[in-house]
C-alpha cells in the first residue's frame, strides 16, 4: 500500500478536524467572555444594591428618629411603633422581591447558545421540501 494515496484522503479530514477544533475553541472563548461579563455585572449589581439599600435604610432611620423626636412629648410610642411597622413592611417587600428574582430564569450564555445553534443548523444537510 502506498502512503501517497492515503495522504489526499486524510488531508481533508485533518483540515475538517482542525476547523472543528478551532470552532470549538472560539465557542469556548465566547463562553468564557460571557461568564466574565456576567460575573462583573453581578458584582457591580450587588455592590450598588447593597450601597443603595444601606443608604436608603439610614435615610429612613434618620427620618423616623426625626419624627420620633418631633412627637416625643405627645405621641412617642405611636411614632416608634409606626416606624417599626414601616421598616418591617419594607423588609417584607424586599424579601418578596428577592424571592421573585431567585425564581427568574437566568440569561447567561444566551449568545453562545444561539451561535452554537446557528453552527448546528449550518452543518445540517439542507432538506428538500
Amino acid at each position: 500500500m502506498n502512503l501517497d494515496t492515503a495522504t489526499p484522503v486524510s488531508e481533508p479530514l485533518r483540515r475538517l478536524g482542525a476547523s472543528l477544533i478551532t470552532l470549538g475553541r472560539i465557542r469556548l472563548e465566547l463562553f468564557a467572555i460571557e461568564a466574565q461579563e456576567e460575573k462583573e455585572r453581578i458584582a457591580s449589581l450587588l455592590l450598588w444594591a447593597v450601597l443603595g439599600a444601606l443608604l436608603a435604610g439610614f435615610g429612613l432611620l434618620m427620618a423616623l428618629v426625626l419624627v420620633t423626636v418631633a412627637l416625643w412629648d405627645s405621641h412617642r410610642l405611636l411614632a416608634l411603633g409606626g416606624g417599626t411597622l414601616l421598616l418591617l413592611a419594607a423588609a417584607a417587600l424586599a424579601v418578596q422581591k428577592v424571592r421573585g428574582l431567585i425564581h427568574q430564569p437566568a440569561s447567561l450564555f444566551q449568545s453562545s447558545i444561539g451561535e452554537l445553534r446557528a453552527d448546528a443548523d449550518a452543518l445540517r444537510p439542507p432538506t428538500n421540501s
